[in-house]
């Protein structure tokens, strides 16, 4: 029983050592409209205060609790080529006569010398060559809401949208600044004018188990040095 009590012990403490990474979007991602002063409205035999709607006014998000859809285009395309030649050649030729005088031996050695040559020949030879290329795509919307107007007027935005398909879920979150005079007619903003853009998409479910190492391999892939 101890041995059993141990071993999970082990794995749970093992599991817990696998580092995960936290999310993109750490503010909350919806806020409630803030509550406005109440006033005495001023009726008329026609005019009705509830239902007045300026015939002039776009209607585009600018208090808290407003909605927007933000169309997410985002596509990135690195690419990095690396070219490296190196060459080296040298070569040394050198002989001994008879009678020449060498510093460092008797002259009875010297003659036997006589009629020597020396040659010496070097190559080297270096070339390395890298390349590397990268292409991420991820197109899909959301709808955000408006969590805070800045001084300046722009909106702070940010939403979270949950999609479960059978057992696999998948989820969306996006935070980032907007303004106000880029949102269209339409309420909807590209990705691409998103100031300080923070957008994730994470997936869970029995596919995604098949496309990722477990925790154990996990843990040992945070530890090795190589």
């Amino acid at each position: 029983m101890k041995k059993i009590l141990l071993s999970a012990t082990l794995l749970a403490l093992l599991s817990a050592c696998v580092v995960q990474e936290p999310p993109l979007v750490q503010q909350p991602t919806s806020a409630r409209p803030q509550p406005q002063a109440v006033s005495i409205a001023n009726n008329g035999s026609i005019y009705q205060a509830v239902s007045y709607r300026p015939l002039f006014q776009d209607r585009v998000p600018a208090y808290v609790g407003d909605t927007l859809t933000v169309n997410i285009q985002e596509r990135s395309t690195t690419s990095a080529t690396e070219q490296t030649t190196n060459t080296r050649t040298s070569a040394l030729n050198s002989s001994i006569s008879a009678g020449m005088k060498i510093p460092f031996l008797p002259g009875g050695l010297a003659n036997q010398f006589g009629g020597t040559n020396f040659t010496g020949n070097g190559s080297a030879n270096n070339t390395g060559k890298g390349d590397n290329k990268v292409a991420t795509s991820f197109i899909s919307s959301i709808t955000v809401t408006v969590i805070d107007v800045l001084a300046n007027g722009n909106l702070v935005v940010s939403g979270e949208k949950v999609v479960r398909i059978n057992s696999d879920t998948e989820s969306i979150r996006l935070s980032g600044v907007a303004n106000p005079r880029d949102i269209g007619s339409d309420r909807s903003l590209s990705s691409l004018k998103l100031a300080d853009a923070r957008i994730e998409q994470q997936t869970k479910g029995n596919n995604r188990l098949y496309n990722e190492p477990g925790w154990l391999s996990r843990f040992f892939l945070s530890i090795l040095p190589i």
